[in-house]
């Protein structure tokens, strides 16, 4: 038997003699040629192999245990302790890195400033700990996200009685700067797109400016969540509140995925994939934006993928749609995390204040300042009831 004659969905089910892995290879190598009695198709289906394999969650959790074992600082037996609990409750991949990294750092502080046992910490050591990590340079919002890392391990010590509960009884925060959302010219999403001729990239960067889908919410879209009859997208569990969705799909954006449709292969799983894989990384995602972005004459302007998503919400408020709608469409579960879009958006905002400066301009108010009529009103009647503000004092 060659490998000419084996059907393409057991190559990963191929037993060779030699003990090279072919599923960690990912793919057979074109110059891998055994000697035929060598490879003898395993007996049971491509599905069972499947069920064999980690799920992508429990691969990153093993990872980062095998990153943990070993590590010679204070506590981190109850730091994979407490790395287990959070699989068990079904955290994601992404919430157990963060975790793992925050901890991990915190227990290193820790013991460089010779502490020998968790019961030794102090709120002091918090402090010590954020201070050395903005020296370090890192954005506050880095800073914030290990803090609070670290304020949930501590928690998890405090239920198990390791630490006093005292070590969290006031809030220690860091203040995180409120940034507008940073939304891509329409001049310049019109250069960017005219740069874009591959099928499969143009039909990925219109569908996340038209659809306000996060990147790893595309990577992770399947040919079944796609409904290019209805022009919808249907987002089962979104990226980081984990809450599903349906997006919609544009005059442009259906034309160029529909492209795509004809062109890919029909055995993928994954809309978007990279050649020779099953699905695309985030890393060759974003280093094809950024090719786009240098051939644009873009690559100045600090735009990242992220920004075609706040590009969608400011547009759709800039066109008048209700923030209640975008807030569905973004995945928001607080509508105050929409409402950023609109301090960026406001165009009565915008167009009050250019009425009110032609007038100061023209100098057509008058020197003094006064109050506005109703505002003036409300004052004189505070003025007249404050001396009689305790006889009107409603008694029980």
């Amino acid at each position: 038997m060659t490998l000419e004659q084996i059907d393409p969905q057991n190559y990963r089910l191929l037993r060779p003699c030699e003990c090279v892995d072919l599923y960690e290879i990912g793919e057979v190598p074109s110059l891998y040629s055994p000697v035929t009695p060598e490879i003898q198709p395993l007996d049971w289906p491509v599905e069972k192999a499947k069920e064999m394999v980690p799920e992508p969650r429990r691969q990153a959790f093993d990872h980062l245990l095998g990153k943990l074992h070993g590590k010679q600082f204070i506590g981190m037996d109850y730091a994979e302790e407490y790395l287990r609990d959070q699989y068990r409750r079904g955290c994601r991949a992404n919430t157990m890195r963060s975790s793992s990294k925050g901890i991990e750092l915190f227990l290193n502080f820790l013991t460089q400033a010779g502490k020998m046992s968790l019961d030794q910490i102090v709120r002091e050591d918090l402090y010590g700990f954020i201070e050395r990590e903005q020296d370090r340079g890192l954005k506050p919002r880095t800073v914030d996200t290990r803090l609070k890392a670290v304020k949930a391990f501590l928690r998890f010590l405090i239920d198990q009685e390791l630490v006093h509960h005292r070590l969290l009884s006031r809030r220690i925060t860091v203040k995180v700067p409120e940034s507008l959302p940073r939304a891509i010219d329409p001049d310049e999403v019109g250069k960017l797109l005219s740069v874009i001729k591959h099928v499969r990239n143009r039909a990925m960067i219109l569908v996340l400016l038209r659809t306000g889908m996060r990147i790893g919410e595309l990577l992770n879209t399947k040919v079944g969540d796609v409904n290019l009859k209805e022009r919808r997208i249907e987002i089962f569990e979104a990226e980081k509140n984990r809450v599903g969705r349906v997006v919609y799909l544009s005059d442009d954006a259906l034309s160029a995925l529909s492209r795509w449709y004809k062109k890919r292969d029909s055995h993928k799983d994954f809309v978007f994939y990279a050649m020779g894989r099953r699905t695309m990384t985030y890393q060759g995602a974003r280093a094809m934006f950024n090719k786009y972005l240098a051939e644009a004459g873009l690559a100045d302007k600090g735009y990242s993928l992220h920004c075609l998503r706040h590009t969608f919400a400011s547009e759709l408020l800039n066109a008048g749609m209700r923030l209640e709608c975008v807030q569905q469409l973004l995945g928001h579960s607080c509508i105050e995390m929409t409402r950023r879009y609109a301090r960026l958006t406001d165009k009565t905002r915008e167009e009050e204040y250019f009425r009110a400066m032609s007038i100061i301009e023209k100098g057509e108010i008058d020197g003094h300042y006064r109050f506005d009529n109703p505002l003036q009103a409300v004052s004189e009647k505070t003025q007249l009831f404050s001396p009689h503000s305790e006889e009107l004092h409603e008694h029980p």
